[in-house]
């Protein structure tokens, strides 16, 4: 069975406690950590003072963020699904030969 642990976290000066896999702690803080900045980032840049709005706007970076990455990687796997196909073909052509 896995470790559990009990922690706390902080994100725009609210506690939450959580039950966690011990291998999950380190990414949570992290995570936690990086929300707070982003937090600061906005209400310095854009003058925000609702914390509802600057949460939102958090989750919309994180969120494109991530969907970016799925983008890009779905780019790259058919780039190189492109050019193993014309190795393949070029192999095959001199296999023939």
């Amino acid at each position: 069975m896995s470790e559990k642990l009990k922690i706390k976290l902080s994100i725009a000066n609210r506690v939450y406690p959580l039950t966690i896999e011990a291998s999950q702690e380190e990414g949570l803080r992290k995570a936690a950590k990086n929300i707070d900045a982003m937090i600061k980032q906005f209400e310095q840049s854009y003058s925000v003072r609702d914390k509802q709005d600057v949460l939102a706007m958090c989750a919309l970076q994180f969120a494109s963020q991530v969907e970016q990455k799925s983008i890009d990687k779905e780019s790259v796997s058919e780039h190189l699904e492109e050019k193993l196909n014309a190795l393949n073909n070029l192999l095959q052509s001199h296999l023939v030969s």
